[in-house]
């Protein structure tokens, strides 16, 4: 909405700094935290008086988790507000990219309401059904998967690029739809996942999109494209914008979400930043680079699957808990340790994304 006051620069000089996709960024990202820290306390509030005594619990979960009573849920509203404002104010709206980064958080974000709304009024942990929340996440994920496939011409459509190689490219054909669906399907429940503890999922997620903040940006201009032999992906530039908005809002949440927690963001939230996190992946032709850059995420769910998968065949457990942040805490570990070493881990894979664009 701001970028257009660009189109008056003729007029009034300085108004041609709207034009610039940094500092657009910049105000999408401090936008964002500034609605968080504004209207969070009231949100909490709120949420408190709506919602009794919180978030159910896991009667099967760690001990320490009861003190969690009472915390309320569905902070992820506040999160996806706080984007979606951002963003609205600050994107090219034009850009059909921007719509699609929307269409998914709020599509997700849905799925995750009606999870969190069936748990607080059912008072359990267990919500909506596995099977009917599937089926919203792959619904929403075929959408958004044509859609960018419509908007990528020739047969790059249906390509992955692999990181560290700069000539291999890999046509899956109809494969790639699949592959889509399993990548961002992934990549929400991961995140659902890793949401176990105060603050955890937090910086994950503003790694990754900063990661993929960077990634837009590049693939979004032919000279840098060019250069570090990356697909070039008209209009993707503007991707940055809603990346920087998302990072923004995780860092307002944070300051709420911190140890011990005033709120939690709920699969409202989860389920809709890994959806995003998939559908950035997809859009800038770097769907491997997300299991690169969001590592946590990854080793998050391989350990569920792990656990569930030794416990059906062999009758064991390979973790005392899982995910695996819980199997830490049954090991004594603090849980701010936990999530701060967590932290050290996504920030240094993030760099480690960020090298395979010029490693190559």
């Amino acid at each position: 909405m701001l970028y257009w006051m660009s189109f008056f620069s003729s007029d009034i000089g300085f108004l041609n700094i709207f034009k610039y996709l940094t500092f657009r960024s910049g105000g999408a990202l401090v936008t964002a935290f500034v609605i968080m820290m504004l209207f969070g306390p009231r949100f909490i509030a709120w949420l408190k008086s709506k919602q009794g005594e919180g978030q159910p619990i896991r009667k099967e979960g760690p001990e320490t988790h009861f003190a969690k009573k009472g915390t309320p849920c569905m902070g992820g509203v506040l999160i996806l507000t706080a984007v979606f404002v951002a963003t609205i104010l600050w994107a090219q709206l034009f850009n059909p990219y921007i719509w699609i980064m929307i269409f998914v958080m709020f599509g997700f974000g849905l799925a995750g309401l009606f999870d969190d709304y069936k748990k607080l009024t059912q008072h359990s942990s267990k919500g909506i059904s596995g099977r009917h929340k599937l089926f919203l996440q792959f619904l929403i994920s075929l959408v958004a998967c044509l859609w960018l496939i419509c908007l990528e011409s020739g047969p790059m459509g249906t390509t992955l690029t692999i990181p560290f190689f700069k000539d291999v490219l890999i046509d899956l054909s109809y494969f790639y739809i699949p592959f889509v669906l399993f990548v961002m399907v992934g990549s929400s429940n991961a995140v659902n996942l890793t949401d176990g503890l105060d603050g955890l999922v937090s910086m994950p997620v503003i790694t990754c999109c900063f990661v993929f903040a960077v990634v837009s940006y590049l693939v979004g201009r032919v000279d840098y494209a060019s250069y570090l032999n990356l697909h070039h992906v008209v209009g993707a530039g503007e991707m940055a914008v809603f990346c920087c908005a998302v990072i923004g809002a995780m860092l307002g949440f944070l300051w709420f979400n911190a140890h011990p927690a005033q709120v939690f963001m709920g699969d409202t939230g989860s389920l809709a930043l890994g959806g995003i996190l998939g559908a950035l992946s997809v859009a800038t032709k770097q769907e491997f680079l997300l299991a690169i850059a969001g590592g946590v995420f990854v080793m998050e769910a391989l350990s569920d699957i792990i656990q569930v998968g030794s416990y059906k065949l062999r009758g064991k457990r390979v973790f005392l808990m899982a995910p695996i942040h819980h199997h830490f805490e049954k090991k004594g570990w603090n849980e701010t340790t936990i999530v701060v070493r967590f932290w050290i881990i996504s920030i240094l894979l993030a760099l480690l994304a960020l090298s395979t664009l010029k490693i190559r």
